[in-house]
């Protein structure tokens, strides 16, 4: 009996109480005199080759927001001593545009991207916007550089969405001065592996997050401390990090990806299972759209529940596991092969490049962003 998800949010109501916030029909747009010739969308590196546009909005606490600008684009000019630059006032965002059968611009839940931008920004001290009105400047940027959307059903246009604080001054303050930006890319698969089984590093030598801390919002600091501990990973023969938690060594995230676990838990019972929302996992979107979909099938147990290394290693050798995997906006789904810890080698089942379940949320997913599948998660541009 699956148990409904806690974390549902509505796709709506994106606009804080009083924000007073620049209007999409505001957005001047200037085009580019140098169209940049397109990439073959099967040769595409993640986030190298960038669009013709990019949109720019700027802020200040004298003047408020400004007029939404798309222009060509090109490098941003910035003081020196901007608060992004020294002290990491800056958030971000990921989602992408598909082109569907009927060749039709798709998205994929924006609203959900809006409202996690908004709490990233009110723990960055940024200000306010209207989440609906910088959707609709999106879709504008989009439908700008709608060529760039790949004809493919393996390929997208990345969004990233970025906000920064721009204060000229080495005072580690609220800033005054903000900038909100996006820029787009044409993406094929995230890891250069494709499909297959990710193996993973396992060690609490480095932490991702903490309660109390910024690990439950999408801010870059997040992922710059990351970077060195990846590295570290690959030394010892691993893809990718496992970040553990506590002195009980808690699974948390892999990678940039939420994680879930497929098993037969302690009470015997089929269970799909990922760590709860409790300040240091981001609520991914993805994340969000597993549950909701393995919720609506009914098939098994559902549960966003603690789960450690202690509970992993004994369903392992119990042979209890079914499928562990990450997910995410760039990736989807990625199968999780094996797991370095503590020395010794965890084989992780995974039939194939991709197992049972994985390869089933996989064809949901993708079907409902590709419209394959019609779906009010899907918003055409």
């Amino acid at each position: 009996m699956a148990s409904a998800p806690s974390h549902k949010e509505p796709e709506s109501n994106c606009v804080p109480d009083n924000a007073c916030s620049f209007k999409a029909a505001d957005t001047v747009i200037q085009f580019t005199q140098n169209y940049k010739p397109k990439p073959d969308p099967n040769g595409l590196v993640f986030g190298t080759v960038f669009t013709d546009h990019m949109l720019i909005i700027e802020w200040s606490l004298v003047e408020g927001w400004q007029k939404p600008q798309i222009q060509p684009f090109g490098n941003l000019s910035i003081h020196p001593a901007c608060s992004s630059l020294h002290y990491a006032v800056q958030l971000f965002e990921g989602m992408k545009a598909y082109r569907g059968p009927d060749n039709k611009l798709l998205l994929f839940r924006p609203m959900l991207n809006m409202k996690r931008m908004l709490k990233s920004a009110h723990r960055a001290c940024l200000p306010s916007f209207d989440g609906a009105e910088f959707l609709e400047c999106i879709k504008r940027l989009v439908e700008v550089d709608q060529d760039w959307v790949p004809q493919s059903d393996s390929a997208s246009l990345y969004i990233r969405p970025t906000f920064v604080g721009t204060e000229p001054s080495l005072g580690v303050k609220k800033p005054s001065r903000a900038l909100l930006f996006v820029i787009l890319c044409p993406v094929g698969s995230y890891f250069s592996t494709g499909a297959k089984p990710v193996s993973l590093w396992a060690d609490s030598k480095y932490i991702r997050a903490w309660r109390g801390g910024t690990g439950d919002c999408k801010m870059g600091g997040n992922y710059g401390a990351s970077i060195y501990a990846q590295y570290e990973a690959v030394d010892y023969g691993c893809q990718q990090v496992l970040w553990l938690y506590g002195d009980d060594h808690q699974i948390t995230e892999v990678g940039t990806m939420n994680l879930f676990l497929y098993w037969i838990n302690e009470k015997g019972e089929e269970e799909l299972a990922t760590p709860p929302l409790d300040g240091i996992i981001l609520p991914g979107i993805t994340r969000q759209s597993i549950l909701e979909l393995a919720y609506k099938w009914g098939d098994f147990q559902v549960s966003e529940r603690s789960l450690t290394m202690g509970d992993l290693c004994q369903a392992l050798e119990e042979n209890r596991v079914k499928e562990m995997f990450g997910s995410g906006t760039a990736c989807v789904i990625s199968p999780v092969g094996r797991i370095l810890y503590q020395g010794e080698n965890l084989n992780v089942p995974c039939e194939g490049n991709c197992p049972p379940l994985a390869t089933r949320l996989i064809k949901e997913l993708t079907d409902i962003q590709y419209g394959r599948t019609p779906s009010d998660w899907s918003f055409v541009v």
